[in-house]
């Protein structure tokens, strides 16, 4: 079986990240910076795949089981730029 696509922040990552999200945490991360994401990248999993963001009362759609998978593969593939 040949080894999954290396995913990409510009390409994968960043498009996750509304403009809300972004100005939302912009005071404890910056959600549009790769840098940033793989910094915090165990506590942003931790928040998205337990449902715990974005808060159903900003309006925006939670993320999806695929959209948490993705993330998680690319930060253990060491999260390419």
């Amino acid at each position: 079986m040949p080894a999954p696509t290396p995913l990409s922040f510009d390409r994968d990552i960043r498009p996750l990240f509304t403009g809300m999200d972004i100005a939302h945490m912009k005071k404890s991360m910056d959600l549009s910076s790769r840098d940033s994401v793989f910094r915090h990248a165990d506590a942003i999993y931790q928040s998205v795949v337990s449902g715990h963001m974005p808060p159903a009362s900003c309006g925006e759609p939670r993320w999806t089981a695929d959209m948490c998978a993705t993330f998680k593969q690319w930060q253990e593939q060491g999260g390419a730029p």
